[in-house]
């Protein structure tokens, strides 16, 4: 009973999410994600009691899961193939799995403080684990850069366009144009291209 009332809940989060993802804070209603999942408002409140508790519930789990995969990634190895781990790694589940929800971490300004607040903290827990392995290279010798924030917002910026280039690829046309994203970003930590043979 326990499980099918967490896959449930993971239902109901997964589609709030892209809906608020599609649309922005404001323009969903409980009414709209309802009808999505073809339930009653009703049975909603069953599990949330309004639409900042669902928008809250909906941020933290999804923005935790997302980069609790990055931060499970090894860190071992030199840092260009953690770098490359990483910048896969998202833009694979964003492209695969929540290609709408990213949008949902870009922080609109319409968003209420809480879930704003909400959003500013998973950012940062994100982006630094792409700094602490940037930073890690440079202090090796590995990377190098014009300037480490210009260059995590040119990263990041590549990464949140990758479902909108990538989504009508699949198998190995993805992977090939994956491949090309992620070494045209680490050019931006001085590490050329690898040259396929």
């Amino acid at each position: 009973m326990q499980r099918k009332r967490g896959r449930r809940i993971q239902e109901i989060l997964t589609v709030a999410a892209e809906l608020f993802g599609e649309r922005g804070y404001a323009a969903v209603s409980l009414d709209d994600v309802a009808e999505r999942l073809d339930v009653t408002k009703g049975s909603l409140y069953y599990y949330f009691a309004s639409k900042d508790e669902l928008v809250s519930a909906a941020i933290e789990t999804l923005g935790r899961a997302w980069t609790g995969r990055l931060a499970a990634l090894p860190t071992d190895g030199p840092p260009a193939q953690r770098l490359r781990a990483l910048v896969r790694e998202h833009v694979t589940v964003a492209v695969r799995e929540h290609p709408t929800t990213l949008r949902l971490f870009l922080v609109p300004d319409d968003w209420p403080p809480p879930q704003r607040a909400a959003i500013k903290e998973l950012r940062r827990w994100h982006d630094r684990l792409f700094r602490d392995v940037i930073e890690e290279g440079l202090r090796s010798g590995d990377f190098v850069v014009v300037d480490l924030d210009t260059a995590l917002h040119c990263l990041h910026a590549a990464m949140t366009q990758a479902p909108a280039w990538f989504a009508a690829r699949h198998g190995a046309a993805f992977d090939q144009a994956l491949d090309r994203l992620v070494d045209t970003v680490l050019m931006l930590v001085g590490v050329g291209p690898k040259l396929v043979s």
